[in-house]
């Protein structure tokens, strides 16, 4: 047993270090040593998402608690190949630094950035320099396909955006999203179930197009929206409620009457 370790002590990364080489040791804990890079590859992103969401709650205690589970997943990964014997820990924290000195030469060499726009120009041509993309579509692909799908299509759709390859403005983007509605009603009709699902991405895609154009985040507006959407859900569940409705048999009517009812509550 690790005596050492106790609630009432005061540790550092020095100390989770140490604690996840316990856990992964010979008379650690059984599940931390079966876990590899796949297994808790998931674990990573609902500790990232879950930082997020402290952080729209403005909640500083729990925002504490999730940064730290996000850096026990750094630690843990590390460990990992640590074990491997291909990097670890200090390898990251090198690469990091490394990486933050080379591309911020404006602090670190003699560069000149005045504004924050100068900033990422700057950012950018060193990162495609570092990553050896030579050509547009290799930053396009560089966008990894683990981003949520919305967060994906913006980002691909800004680097295309700076090759030239943009409408002039948003009625451009607006006219393409009318016709990919178009397309779409098109395949419903007549189309395949894999057409329809093709028009459907187009149709997102295009949407994603709009939103940038209109400077708006669209899986924060889409969040929005979804929110809203539980919100006066719940609203109409308790006017059916009131009226003695049930939910399940009500018609589509009576149910769209209620929600523009709960739209003005």
């Amino acid at each position: 047993m690790y005596n050492d370790y106790r609630l009432d002590g005061s540790y550092s990364i020095v100390d989770l270090l140490r604690i996840i080489e316990i856990l992964r040791g010979d008379n650690g804990c059984p599940w931390d040593r079966e876990q590899d890079h796949h297994s808790i590859r998931n674990n990573f992103l609902e500790e990232t998402y879950e930082v997020l969401d402290a952080i729209d709650r403005d909640d500083v205690e729990n925002l504490r608690e999730e940064l730290g589970d996000v850096l026990l997943q750094v630690v843990f990964h590390s460990r990992m190949e640590e074990e491997a014997g291909r990097f670890g820990f200090k390898d990251v924290c090198d690469r990091i630094c490394k990486k933050l000195i080379l591309r911020h030469p404006h602090v670190f060499g003699d560069v000149r950035a005045e504004t924050s726009a100068e900033v990422l120009n700057n950012w950018d041509e060193i990162k495609k320099k570092e990553k050896g993309q030579d050509t547009f579509t290799d930053t396009l692909n560089s966008v990894p396909r683990a981003f949520p799908a919305l967060m994906r299509a913006a980002k691909v759709q800004k680097r295309a955006a700076k090759a030239g390859f943009d409408w002039a403005d948003c009625a451009g983007a607006m006219d393409k999203l009318e016709e990919e509605m178009a397309e779409l009603e098109a395949a419903r009709t007549d189309g395949s179930a894999e057409e329809t699902l093709e028009e459907m991405g187009d149709l997102l895609f295009s949407m994603v197009n709009v939103s940038r154009f209109l400077h708006c985040d669209p899986e924060e507006a889409l969040t929005k929206a979804t929110d809203k959407f539980i919100r006066r859900f719940a609203k109409v569940e308790r006017l059916a409620a009131e009226k003695g409705l049930d939910m399940r048999s009500a018609s589509m009517t009576e149910l769209d009457k209620l929600w523009e009812q709960a739209k003005q509550c």
